[in-house]
């Protein structure tokens, strides 16, 4: 059995939302088309690349022949549904090739999970032309019908750009859930950080994609601003939020990433961080402001506060806390994690 029958490209970044182990990544485009974010490490050795529909194609069938050979040796083996770790072996006996396959493992523990989710990769796949992007998504569909969530990176300013039938065609076509970077809703430090939006524009992209039909996730930074823009950065950014009221509102607590403009501002004294003390009094106003129908989520490790007598403050599963109804419940942690000392988050980001 010739490896050749089972080549694919895997990309690395995912969101943690995107059920661990559990989604089928599929290489829609390479890297990121804009790669100026002074905070991000991601893509920036690399060029940003647009795959053709059919080389998208090409990766999916040979996606669903490797789990057709596994699903094959699974029922010789006596399994009535889904694969075993016995033909997996097997498969690897016959291909020992696949060992050295980026993308072996990840398609392995999708079908152990149940094959349900997909993430389209890399950073910006709307950037593609509608037609192709609605093409590749329909065969994605078609190849694994067992697949109930498919999701992708976006950023907004390509979405403000979209015509509204576009965004409706590519939902249409099988995209459910789209992951934004709001980072901030503070004009200034959106121009400072150079990510190239402003906040109406990422309230034009996030209801947008809304109205469209999508889930739609932002990711804020807590932190982002350091001391100098802290109350702006908590007050912008619950305003966009606001405007948007997405589905699901997730922190990343900001790290200073060695290697990155943003870094080497913070060594040079041009941004004081905040302690994760100060962190957590951020997002106390940020929550306060906060008047969505979502929920919120921290389900990143670096949303690491601690309650009192030890353990999470917050919890870290995927869901979070369902507005407004858990709105106080929240704002009750936050104030018992102000009560103690919170550890120093450092400067490096995990």
């Amino acid at each position: 059995m010739t490896i050749d029958r089972y080549e694919f490209e895997t990309g690395v970044y995912r969101p943690p939302s995107e059920g661990g182990s559990a989604s089928l990544l599929v290489r829609f485009t390479r890297n990121c088309p804009w790669n100026h974010c002074t905070f991000c490490s991601m893509y920036k050795t690399e060029k940003f690349q647009l795959r053709t529909v059919a080389e998208i194609k090409a990766d999916i069938d040979a996606m669903a022949a490797l789990a057709a050979d596994m699903r094959t040796l699974s029922a010789k083996s006596g399994a009535s549904e889904g694969i075993t770790r016995d033909a997996v072996f097997a498969l690897l006996e016959k291909s020992p090739e696949l060992e050295r396959h980026p993308g072996f493992a990840m398609l392995v523990h999708w079908l152990m999970a149940g094959a349900k989710t997909a993430f389209i990769q890399d950073a910006n796949s709307m950037i593609m032309k509608t037609k192709h992007l609605v093409e590749a998504l329909e065969h994605l569909k078609k190849t694994f019908p067992s697949l109930t969530r498919i999701t992708t990176y976006a950023r907004a300013r390509t979405l403000a750009q979209k015509p509204a039938q576009d965004l409706e065609a590519i939902r249409r076509a099988g995209l459910d859930r789209l992951h934004l970077g709001l980072e901030t809703g503070d004009d200034d430090l959106l121009k400072f950080i150079k990510k190239g939006v402003t906040a109406e524009g990422q309230i034009k992209a996030g209801k947008k994609a809304v109205a469209a039909g999508f889930q739609v996730s932002e990711y804020w930074m807590p932190g982002l601003g350091g001391k100098e823009k802290s109350h702006d950065h908590a007050t912008g950014t619950a305003r966009v939020l606001n405007a948007i009221n997405p589905h699901y509102i997730r922190s990343r607590p900001f790290r200073a990433i060695p290697g990155t403009p943003l870094h080497q501002q913070v060594q040079a004294g041009g941004i004081t961080m905040l302690s994760a003390t100060e962190q957590l009094e951020e997002l106390n106003t940020m929550i306060q402001e906060l008047a969505v129908t979502g929920r919120v989520c921290f389900d990143h490790a670096m949303n690491h506060w601690q309650r009192p007598g030890g353990g999470l403050l917050l919890t870290h599963d995927y869901e979070g806390y369902k507005f407004p109804e858990e709105k106080q419940k929240l704002l009750d942690l936050i104030a018992e994690g102000l009560a103690v000392e919170q550890p120093s988050p450092g400067l490096l980001h995990l």
